[in-house]
């Protein structure tokens, strides 16, 4: 048999003498021959004292991303890309990582240019960042994209992109791929042509307009410093079964009440300035803060301890932020804590 199991070393804490015994040593040999392992020795890591996501707090200022989006446009084809997006890489992970279970990039297309149609397993969502007049066709719904607009692209829908304005277009994209490096079973399939049919669409449930979420968040703003607007479809239910996204308004000057979730969160700045004081599983305590202004994305792991603080004296902030609500609260793992 292969071996595939690493040996518990000489010295490893396991918290029994006998475990350092010649006859110890030979029967871990014997089981990594046998493709089995001790649980006893990495049991703590297995089911650990609280959750333990590997993703870190990690933040993409827009004025240093948005010169390398523009850069590849000058010198990649929409055509040669297929999707032009800078995946947002969480550095303990990688691609496709933003968060453990969450994947987030900033896709660019420019004027005149067509993002050819596919369909894929994977759901995905778009948070329209710079731009308008551009749009993407799901499934026949011509549908428009203007700033702060959400755009859903459900599992195997086929869909393009495209832009019909003067200037650039760039939007957030959301998609459950990490999911999918435990569950192998995405894949995509191309269109014949680079557009599939379709024809303008007024109003859609794949479209979910900035006006429609503001006029929620700015609902009671004289009595609420704080308010959050929960993207759900028509029946209430979330974006998809995997990914959901959340928007947010902080008043001028107000900090929000601590909160942690067993959700990781990937937050993009609409509009305003101020900071979010986060405190992550493993810190032991220890705050971390990112400074964020319009346009910036950050990068939250779950269970974190999150307070946000609009640091304008006139201006109120607003944030939006994709979530994985949804696949958290099927497997019956979702918790909430008000500190």
């Amino acid at each position: 048999m292969s071996s595939t199991t690493k040996i518990p070393a000489e010295n490893s804490n396991t918290g029994a003498s006998s475990e350092h015994s010649p006859n110890v040593h030979q029967l871990y040999t014997d089981m990594s021959m046998a493709n089995v392992s001790p649980l006893w020795t990495v049991l703590d890591k297995m089911v650990p004292p609280r959750p333990n996501p590997k993703a870190v707090v990690t933040s993409w200022p827009y004025d240093a991303i948005r010169p390398l989006l523009m850069e590849s446009g000058k010198l990649i084809s929409a055509e040669d890309a297929e999707r032009r997006v800078l995946m947002l890489n969480n550095p303990t992970l990688g691609a496709p990582y933003t968060t453990d279970t969450l994947y987030a990039g900033l896709q660019l297309i420019l004027p005149g240019e067509t993002a050819p149609a596919h369909r894929h397993v994977a759901f995905a969502l778009r948070f329209i960042v710079e731009g308008s007049r551009g749009f993407t066709a799901v499934e026949g719904q011509k549908l428009v994209m203007e700033r702060g607009d959400v755009i859903l692209t459900p599992s195997w829908h086929w869909h393009d992109h495209g832009s019909e304005g003067d200037g650039p277009m760039v939007w957030l994209d959301g998609l459950d791929l990490p999911v999918f490096r435990f569950l192998p079973v995405n894949f995509a399939e191309n269109y014949a042509e680079s557009r599939y049919p379709s024809a303008p669409a007024g109003d859609s449930n794949l479209k979910i307009p900035w006006s429609t979420v503001a006029t929620v968040l700015d609902a009671d703003m004289d009595r609420q410093a704080h308010a959050r607007y929960h993207y759900t479809l028509g029946d209430g239910k979330h974006l998809s079964k995997t990914v959901s996204a959340q928007a947010e308004r902080i008043a001028p000057g107000a900090t929000t009440k601590p909160v942690r979730e067993t959700v990781s969160l990937i937050y993009h700045v609409y509009e305003g300035e101020g900071y979010t004081t986060l405190v992550t599983p493993d810190s032991d305590g220890e705050q971390q803060r990112v400074q964020w202004k319009a346009r910036d994305t950050f990068a939250i792991p779950a269970w974190s301890v999150v307070s946000h603080t609009c640091t304008s004296q006139s201006r109120h902030a607003y944030l939006f932020a994709i979530n994985d609500r949804p696949m958290v609260e099927r497997l019956g793992m979702y918790r909430k804590e008000e500190l």
